[in-house]
């Protein structure tokens, strides 16, 4: 791998740009623009409460889109988030959260967990301030320039300010404000962990109250009537058929149905009155079956002498709490699932040490800082062992860096002055000076957060199947309880199977009840529900932990099924960076003197093999321990363009370029000339001649070296069945060299950027499912056509933008990565689907009693309650397992 491969790293190129630049990129990309629109759409993130399955999400979905001036909305359900793109010249944040609510669900308005580009600023010694004055503040502040807005808090004395880092930041805004007001940072709590944490505390503490009620009531009915010294006192008889058992179950039983059940009433009153059914509904019917059939009985026990009915109180009770542990237990899980997230979050550093420099670049202080305070151009010292806390550029020192938590790499990467660092990553050694390039939600670290975050809300295709079935899962699952009680209540009654059937203390009426229940109870749509996004959720965060950013289930999806993969060459398959691989002297010319010559000449050129050639002279001339001489002064420098350059050089006349500068200017080539040429370009090339005075007095080899794990990754794809092509604009000569070097059979040069697209769209045509590799701005068409674009780290914003999954490294075995993290996760989610399709299709009959008459087996009420909630915290686990994915190449190398 190379160095520094992956620095440039996901500016957020179309975000920042306004739409004339957006428009010019699309255009050198290669897109006819025939309309150019620009619309005002704000987006905003909701915390939901409340959602148990698919259902719950597509009627929060429906919910939303009715609002007036909602563009878009997606509802996580594994995350229980939600992402609404709105027009806020026509509806606001306040009606989009009251449509969540009239649907019957909580909501509360989040923000990313990277505050992009705000500062939250507490004003201190204030314990009331009147609206005026922060009317007064929220104007003065909005009057700077690179303030965006200002949102203002007058009971707690809070500001939240949006700004540009281009033209200002939050030192500033603090320096403003504290000029009149004593004013310090406020760093806000994460709401995603205190919300998680709120809602497992909150079932914790529900299911540690329901048992302490149910177990004595298990205990009553269950236990003690079973060990007849012990249990006699209740069957004591306080009126009638009314036994101290029954009233105390009774008791025991009435706090944990009404108010530790209260949920379940709540969730099911939602979702009828929505025209819904969800697990909730189920719950609410079984659970008031069991109780309010034992009302029954104690009313008949209370007035009748001869009534032998038995009470189902425990039912009830053991039934609500193993569904509070199911849901205790699936909260603790589902926050292990975005864990990759948390840890991404948690990389950056609380502080940094800012320096103050002089024009002498002496350093006149260290001040140790919030991160949140750090501004662009900011000079940072970066002790060792201590993290980057933003993206910026070596200006002093030398040391090596850990970018492993960022792009999966272990092995530290050397650092010097010019070198790109990246936020969140580790200085193992030497002390570094950096000068802060990108912050805020500029930084790598930031959208590698926000690309997972937004990852992870997506809904996968695959998620279809659990959308169709929850349609009509419920009420399938109360006709078929409705069925199962028919079913035996009936036949009993006609005697039509014996009585010995019956267990004692038990009719008819009461055995085809518990079936019932049974059948409610055990059904399970959340395990449905939860088979895909969990797994998404965690396969993109073990992907951005891995180098590799998956930007959704859809793309995920695909990915899984490509079976042909197009590279572009230079940037791709090659590093992207000329180097001279060889220099010859055709006269008696010293190397001495030809690399000077070279160097005086090519200093003057912005062009990259200009650039490579004065690298290779001057490392020449330092391993021949030869001074650099520039005292020949250059004249009449000028450029042709596709061909080279000349000047003057002193009184020489010097030209350096191809074989076409050398014609135009009649310089004659030698055979020896000639064939150094062929040779090199039969090698994929650029060979540059240098004459002096009309004659050819040397000449160097220029090649884009090919990664050292191209062929590796072709011959790996080969292996998986997946075919390699190639496209690229270069020549058909350096084209097929490359190819042949890579392994690569099938080539497409001298192609341009919508011809690129074109032979993606014909390789479709011919059934293939194509994943387009690239990184460069005219890569762009290529990557929107492919069913699975891949972007290169270090490549383009728009080529970045473009892409469905972004190769954070660079490294072109993350394309394996990628394709095989695609197949374990759709593998797990099919996996998810048998287990709770079948937990279902097998535990919807048991509970029904399809083999009590065989071997004697029923499941009570409460045993299938905790089957229910096993499901699906046995769902979250599998997916959990992904967490354990590794690199193939890992076990290969």
């Amino acid at each position: 791998m190379e160095g520094n491969a992956n620095e440039d790293l996901i500016i957020p190129f179309l975000q920042q740009s306004n739409g004339e630049t957006v428009k010019e990129a699309m255009k050198v990309a290669g897109f006819q623009i025939a309309e150019f629109l620009e619309q005002d759409i704000a987006v905003c993130r909701l915390k939901i409460k409340g959602m148990s399955c698919t259902s719950c999400s597509e009627s929060i979905e429906s919910s939303l889109l009715i609002v007036e001036g909602v563009k878009k909305a997606v509802v996580g359900l594994a995350l229980e988030e939600a992402k609404i793109n709105y027009d806020p010249n026509i509806t606001n944040t306040n009606q989009i959260i009251e449509a969540v609510v009239d649907a019957g669900f909580e909501a509360d308005l989040i923000g990313p967990e990277i505050d992009a580009n705000k500062v939250h600023i507490k004003l201190e010694g204030i314990n009331f301030i009147s609206p005026q004055d922060m009317a007064s503040i929220k104007q003065s502040v909005e009057s700077l320039n690179g303030v965006n807005h200002v949102e203002t808090n007058t009971e707690e004395c809070r500001l939240i300010i949006g700004y540009d880092p281009n033209f200002t930041g939050p030192r500033s805004i603090m320096s403003f404000i504290s000029a009149n007001y004593q004013a310090s940072l406020y760093i806000p709590e994460r709401k995603r962990d205190t919300e998680r944490n709120h809602e497992i505390k909150v079932y914790r503490n529900l299911f540690f109250w329901s048992c302490f009620f149910s177990i004595p009531v298990f205990i009553f009915s269950m236990v003690l009537p079973m060990i007849p010294p012990y249990g006699n006192w209740l069957s004591y008889k306080i009126h009638n058929m009314l036994t101290i058992g029954m009233v105390l179950r009774w008791i025991l039983c009435t706090p944990v149905q009404f108010f530790i059940g209260r949920r379940f009433y709540v969730g099911s009153y939602h979702a009828l009155r929505r025209k819904s059914a969800n697990m909730d509904v189920l719950v609410a019917l079984g659970t008031n079956a069991a109780y309010f059939y034992s009302i029954y009985t104690i009313i008949k026990a209370l007035f009748s002498d001869k009534f032998e009915g038995q009470d189902f109180f425990e039912t009830s009770t053991m039934l609500i709490s193993f569904i509070l542990l199911g849901k205790y237990l699936e909260s603790t899980a589902k926050g292990k699932t975005s864990a990759a997230l948390a840890k991404l979050t948690d990389l950056a550093p609380d502080t940094a040490w800012l320096l103050t420099m002089n024009n002498e670049g002496n350093i006149l202080s260290e001040t140790e800082i919030n991160t949140r305070l750090i501004e662009r151009n900011d000079v940072l010292k970066i002790f060792p062992g201590s993290k980057f806390p933003v993206d910026g550029i070596v200006i002093n020192g030398q040391g090596y860096v850990n970018e492993s938590m960022i792009t999966g790499e272990a092995i530290p990467v050397v650092k010097n002055p010019g070198d790109r660092v990246i936020g969140g990553t580790v200085n193992e050694n030497g002390c570094l000076l950096i000068m802060a390039t990108h912050v805020g939600s500029e930084t790598a670290l930031s959208q590698i957060v926000q690309i997972v975050e937004a990852a992870q809300l997506a809904r996968a295709p695959v998620q279809k199947l659990a959308d169709q079935i929850s349609k009509f899962f419920v009420p399938a699952v109360v006709l078929v309880a409705v069925v199962t009680w028919m079913g035996w209540f009936i036949p009993g009654v006609a005697g039509i199977y014996p009585k010995s059937w019956i267990p004692k203390a038990m009719d008819e009426f009461e055995l085809a009840l518990q079936f019932g229940i049974s059948v409610l109870v055990v059904a399970c749509p959340c395990a449905l529900g939860l088979a895909t996004p969990t797994a998404v959720m965690v396969a993109t965060g073990k992907g951005a932990s891995q180098g590799v950013l998956i930007k959704g289930g859809n793309a995920l999806e695909k990915t899984h099924k490509v079976n042909t993969v197009v590279f572009d060459k230079t940037g791709t398959l090659t590093i992207g960076k000329p180097e001279v691989v060889s220099a010859v002297l055709f006269s008696r010319i010293s190397m001495e003197e030809f690399c000077n010559t070279a160097i005086a000449v090519e200093a003057n050129s912005e062009h990259p093999i200009a650039k490579a050639v004065v690298k290779h002279a001057k490392n020449r001339l330092q391993n021949h321990k030869s001074q650099t001489t520039n005292s020949a002064v250059v004249k009449d420098f000028e450029v042709h363009p596709g061909a080279g350059v000349g000047c003057k050089v002193g009184s020489k006349t010097v030209l350096v370029g191809n074989k076409k500068l050398m014609r135009s200017f009649n310089v004659s080539l030698s055979s020896e000339v000639e064939t150094y040429f062929s040779d090199n370009e039969n090698l994929a090339r650029t060979c540059v001649l240098l004459a002096i005075d009309g004659k050819v007095v040397g000449a160097v080899a220029v090649t884009d070296p090919v990664k050292p794990e191209a062929a590796r990754v072709v011959s790996f794809l080969r292996s998986m069945s997946i075919r390699s092509i190639m496209v690229t604009g270069d020549n058909w000569s350096t084209a097929t060299a490359i190819a042949k070097e890579v392994g690569i059979e099938n080539v497409f040069a001298e192609t341009d950027p919508l011809g690129k697209a074109d032979r993606i769209k014909d390789l479709q045509a011919k059934g293939m499912v194509v994943a387009m590799v690239g990184d460069g701005i005219n890569d762009s068409p290529a990557l929107v056509a492919a069913d699975v674009g891949m972007a290169i780290g270090a490549g383009t914003d728009v080529a970045i933008e473009a892409a469905d999954i972004v190769l954070i490294k660079s490294n072109l075995e993350d394309v394996i990565t990628a394709i095989d993290l695609s197949k374990r996760t759709i593998s797990r989610i099919r996996l998810n689907y048998v287990w709770a399709l079948g937990y279902n299709v097998l535990g919807v009959p048991v509970a029904a009693g399809i083999l009590f008459p065989f071997i004697g087996i029923r499941l009570p009420p409460w045993l299938a309650g905790a089957c229910m909630a096993a499901s699906s915290v046995s769902v979250v686990c599998s997916s959990l397992l992904l967490q354990t994915y590794k690199k193939p190449f890992a076990s290969t190398r």
